[in-house]
C-alpha cells in the first residue's frame, strides 16, 4: 500500500488546452524529446508520459486539439 501511495505522489497529470495552431503539440514534444519537431494539426489528442529522467516527477501530458469541431468536448 505504501508503494502505491508513493507512486501517486511521484506522478502528475496535465492537460494542455488552447486554440488551434497555438503550439501545444510543439511544446509537448519539446518537453518530451528536448528538441523542436515539425508537427501537423492535432486531430483528437496526443498523450505522452515524461519519465523522471528529466523531471522530479513523472508527468503524463494530454494535448487536446484546438480544432473548433472538438472544442465543445
Amino acid at each position: 500500500m505504501k508503494e502505491k501511495n508513493r507512486k501517486r505522489k511521484n506522478h502528475t497529470k496535465l492537460q494542455m488546452l488552447g486554440l488551434d495552431d497555438s503550439g501545444k503539440t510543439t511544446l509537448l514534444y519539446l518537453l518530451k524529446l528536448w528538441e523542436k519537431v515539425t508537427t501537423i494539426p492535432t486531430i483528437g489528442y496526443n498523450v505522452e508520459e515524461i519519465d523522471k529522467h528529466f523531471w522530479e516527477k513523472s508527468i503524463t501530458i494530454w494535448d487536446i486539439g484546438g480544432n473548433e469541431k472538438i472544442r465543445h468536448l
